[in-house]
């Protein structure tokens, strides 16, 4: 199914291909416990990004590998690159446009433990 979303003020809008019923994840890390980040993961090749990359600013932390993507305007991270998927954007599955009518299995991941809990996806 095709789902819609971005960020607060519109600067940052995407599309993307998913599954009717998907499994996203819900991350204890330092920073998705901060911003209730809720991971839905898309392949590159189904999402895409609509309007201009200009709109949207980088942050990295930690090991680095991880690029967090933000609407310069409202602040609003919709999605980013996780380490854990590198073939893949997260999106956060709160950023999606009202009425989607995706069916999500929430798990939990227990970030904090990131190695321990990359392995069990696995």
């Amino acid at each position: 199914m095709k789902v819609a979303g971005g960020c607060h003020c519109g600067a940052v809008r995407f599309r993307a291909q998913v599954p009717e019923t998907v499994e996203v994840l819900d991350c204890n890390c330092s920073i998705c416990d901060k911003t209730g980040f809720v991971h839905l993961i898309v392949p590159h090749s189904d999402f895409v990004l609509e309007g201009e990359d200009a709109a949207l600013a980088s942050y990295r932390f930690g090991t680095g590998a991880a690029e967090h993507l933000f609407c310069k305007t409202c602040g609003i991270k919709s999605f980013y690159q996780p380490r854990s998927h590198p073939d893949a954007w997260s999106v956060n599955l709160r950023c999606l446009d009202p009425g989607h009518g995706l069916a999500a299995r929430v798990r939990a991941f227990d970030g904090r433990n990131w190695e321990a809990a990359r392995s069990a996806l696995e």
